[in-house]
């Protein structure tokens, strides 16, 4: 159906043209899926964007052939392609909260889409929305068909997305990076009905990922993309079990697995200028278990660092005759447990589960409603203002999204030199200035980074940017809430590895809040799972991935991708 032949993407830079995208050739058959997968920048997103068009041309020059049945793409009009967009070839983009207008209802985006490609009416445009709503498995098509954007969960607003792309009934759908940053229960259900509409309706997909998990459970076929080039072509089946190009070896050795302990992840850097296998490298960085054991004895041998009882945190829900809540959601409800100097707490559960509102609770930036929680033998419930502030210092937290817990207004420096200035360590700007050259050259930044700001960082650095922040005060306890849920798997698993490293070298205990269990696999000594603001396992992450008790663990589990 799709024929893509020697596909060149070059960008205008004040430097010259950078060469996104290199001699690029594919072809896609009627009914298949064809999985792209690289790390953000190999060019997976620029090629689909080129196939529908969508690059601007004044900054942009793309060259090749790409034919979809007898029609030569880029030999066609704007008017003549934008009769293909959508009725033909329909795009899911990335990220559906900047892809979806924030002051337009979701059922008004997707009703435009099918009255001006199909001319239906007001009337017929709405039945036929609220129909693809229950398609894409929407609860209350009606109600979110007059919701607004922000109103909706990710997976929501991923398949108010899909709905879109299907509204025209498309031969061939375009899926870039659906998945990311969503639960591993979204995904699998995201996954599941992107296969189940691609069958039904005979579709063909390209889809677009930085993880081959993902990839391994929807493609008949994958390309891998590197700096711009297909380094590599195959079935799936026998790429993930045969890969021959050392840039494919390393998408797949990094991801976390859960069959080995590792001292540290392997990463794509391990396989680019060597033989070694995937099998090598895992043997050479996994524990034994004497080591694992000898660890476990030295944690749990002590008094905890931190003891949490009862701690529940409730929002009221509207307010009745006087003034009193109708209702309350218990985000967090009568959790209790310990952790102990040095140990790695893992927390893992869906969004909305109550995970962040636990780890802000324990800080008191979400007054909880009732329990206690203990510091080193101090009663965070009962600080003032200024005894909690000073006791912060101890207790850091690295933020689900860097961007937006950054200061786009302050440089990096600025922005993790500002805590040292407010709790007034050091003697002046002078040594502090000096401290942050430190702690960027120690999170694998350079010291010339100190005066850019957050925008000109890519998302991996800007997660080492707050870490190096997190870690300006010397604290002794750190709470990393999803601070890997949006990196791809080759930056995940460096900033995977340089959070453990800094375990080691500066002392510190962490409660690691994520959604996906294998993430948690890795990296913690214990686990809890937790659902609907109760902990409803607690435990060894072997016994409970292994063994689990609770259906809900087990479904978490069955949701990883796997290959």
């Amino acid at each position: 159906m799709l024929s893509v032949t020697n596909l060149n993407i070059g960008f205008k830079t004040p430097n010259g043209l950078f060469d996104a995208v290199k001699d690029v050739s594919f072809n896609l058959a009627k009914g298949e899926t064809i999985g792209i997968v690289g790390e953000s920048g190999s060019g997976k997103s620029v090629t689909s964007l080129a196939l529908m068009r969508l690059l601007d041309k004044g900054n942009s020059i793309v060259g090749g052939k790409v034919v979809l049945d007898e029609f030569s793409l880029f030999d066609l009009t704007e008017e003549e392609m934008r009769a293909v967009r959508g009725n033909r070839l329909a795009m899911i983009f990335q990220e559906p909260m900047t892809s979806l207008n924030p002051v337009l209802t979701c059922g008004f985006q997707v009703a435009e889409a099918i009255q001006l490609h199909l001319g239906a009416t007001k009337a017929e445009a709405k039945a036929q929305t609220i129909k693809l709503f229950q398609e894409v498995q929407l609860p209350r098509p009606e109600a979110i068909f007059d919701s607004y954007p922000h109103q909706l969960s990710g997976g929501q607003k991923q398949r108010v997305m899909i709905a879109m792309a299907l509204s025209c009934d498309p031969e061939i759908l375009i899926a870039d990076e659906p998945t990311t940053a969503l639960d591993v229960t979204v995904q699998k259900t995201i996954i599941d009905l992107l296969k189940k509409i691609k069958d039904e309706r005979g579709m063909s997909l390209v889809f677009i990922s930085h993880d081959l998990g993902v990839v391994n459970e929807i493609a008949d076929r994958v390309l891998v993309m590197y700096k711009g080039e297909i380094v590599e072509e195959g079935a799936a089946k026998t790429l993930f079990t045969h890969p021959k190009h050392p840039y494919t070896k390393g998408l797949l050795a990094c991801r976390p697995s859960v069959k080995y302990h590792l001292k540290k992840l392997p990463v794509i850097a391990d396989f680019l200028d060597s033989d070694t296998t995937i099998a090598q490298l895992r043997a050479a960085y996994s524990y034994t278990q004497k080591e694992r054991a000898e660890h476990k004895t030295k944690l749990y041998n002590q008094d905890p660092i931190l003891k949490v009882t009862g701690l529940s945190t409730w929002f009221p829900v509207g307010t009745g005759i006087f003034g009193q809540p109708k209702n309350v959601i218990k985000a967090v409800n009568k959790v209790s447990f310990d952790v102990y100097p040095g140990e790695t707490l893992g927390l893992v559960g869906e969004s909305g589960c109550g995970k962040t509102t636990l780890g802000r609770s324990i800080l008191r930036l979400i007054e909880p409603t009732s329990g206690n929680i203990n510091f080193e033998g101090n009663d965070l419930r009962s600080l003032g203002k200024d005894e909690l502030r000073r006791m912060r210092r101890n207790i850091q937290i690295i933020f689900q999204d860097p961007y937006s817990s950054l200061n786009p207004q302050l440089t990096v420096g600025e922005s993790i030199m500002e805590p040292l200035q407010v709790h007034g360590v050091y003697s002046g700007d002078k040594q502090r200035k000096q401290k942050v050259m430190e702690l960027l050259e120690r999170v694998n930044l350079l010291p010339a980074h100190f005066n850019r700001y957050p925008h000109e960082f890519s998302g991996g650095q800007r997660q080492r940017i707050v870490i190096a922040r997190a870690l300006a005060l010397q604290p002794r306890f750190i709470i990393c809430d999803e601070s890997v849920s949006a990196l791809d798997v080759s930056v995940q698993a460096q900033v995977l590895n340089l959070i453990r490293e800094l375990q080691q070298e500066f002392k510190l205990t962490y409660i690691f809040i994520s959604h996906d269990l294998s993430v948690i696999r890795h990296i913690s000594d214990r686990m809890m799972v937790m659902n609907k603001g109760e902990i409803v396992e607690i435990g060894d992450p072997d016994d409970i991935y292994n063994h689990p008790k609770q259906d809900y663990t087990k479904w978490l589990i069955d949701s990883i991708p796997h290959f």
